[in-house]
């Protein structure tokens, strides 16, 4: 089956002919890098954070008069994962009606640019660039984080007509529904900075816990600045078993993200906090790929494994 592929495939995906007649044969194999297993960047050493800024998402995170900042995780690297877990699943698939397997190639900064929205046709059709806007989506208004009397921080989202105008009503300042300034979307998005300057001057009157609560009557979005000790109290997250907990060989119990999406008949489990580097070697190279110990020795006398 060999003739299935293409010229230049053994050189493109970097295996050997016995990698390519298991993969023929149904074996699954995954590979992710920071630019992928061809074109003239492949070579390149890589790390998520390379991925982030060649990606497009670093520049346009944090506040317009700083420098492009990260956003707080490793999301290059997670979103590479995520990706390759997608391709996966799709080469099962496709495994189980024709009994092939394949090759995936995850790039890190490939997977950073999936998740960018528009921003390239914004900027080929358009001539528009994003630039760096802080807490705020510009012109669009009110939805930003504001200060609270109690020193902890909300964050409204009302900017749909009908959603602003139960702001106001939660406000107590239903006429601001019906100024001219901020009666519709374009209205608010020109006067934005005004607007959240006046929201702010509302929420920092009152407890975050008492505006959460006057959001959830009016039916208006709103949610805390969550950090981790907000999220182990949190009743909703205790309730859909968010974060679960699970014995470490080192720490003891540990608490961490359940499996998500949650599936109806096959929700899947957190067996364990899982495997220390190399656990799993003989089991995987040895079993699945069918290496012998002598080329196992090798692999471990090269630092390979």
């Amino acid at each position: 089956m060999l003739e299935n592929f293409r010229p230049g495939t053994l050189e493109r995906w970097g295996l050997g002919y016995e990698d390519l007649q298991k993969v023929n044969a149904g074996l699954i194999m995954v590979r992710v890098s920071g630019y992928g297993q061809s074109g003239p960047y492949s070579e390149r050493a890589g790390y998520g954070s390379i991925g982030e800024a060649m990606g497009g998402l670093r520049y346009v995170v944090g506040s317009p008069d700083a420098p492009p900042s990260r956003v707080g995780i490793s999301i290059g690297d997670s979103l590479a994962g995520l990706f390759a877990t997608v391709g996966a699943l799709s080469a099962l698939h496709y495994r189980d009606r024709t009994g092939r397997g394949q090759v995936i190639d995850a790039a890190i900064y490939e997977a950073v640019l999936g998740v960018m929205e528009s921003l390239v046709p914004e900027y080929q059709a358009g001539g528009y660039v994003r630039e760096r806007t802080g807490s705020i989506l510009p012109g669009v208004a009110p939805s930003n984080a504001y200060p609270t009397r109690d020193g902890a921080m909300i964050l409204i989202a009302a900017n749909q007509d009908t959603v602003f105008q139960r702001l106001a009503e939660a406000m107590q300042q239903p006429e601001l529904a019906a100024d001219a300034r901020y009666r519709d979307h374009h209205a608010r998005g020109e006067r934005q900075a005004e607007l959240d300057e006046r929201i702010a001057a509302w929420t920092a009157r009152h407890d975050v816990d008492e505006i959460a609560e006057l959001m959830e009557r009016h039916g208006v979005p709103a949610g805390k600045i969550y950090r981790a000790a907000d999220m182990l109290r949190d009743p909703h997250f205790q309730a859909r078993e968010s974060i679960i907990r699970r014995l470490h060989p080192e720490y003891g119990e540990l608490a961490m993200q359940n499996v998500f999406p949650k599936l109806s008949l096959t929700p899947g489990e957190v067996r364990s906090c899982g495997p220390e580097l190399g656990e799993h070697n003989g089991e995987i190279l040895g079993g699945l790929l069918g290496l012998d110990r002598a080329r196992l020795r090798q692999l471990e006398a090269d630092g390979i494994i």
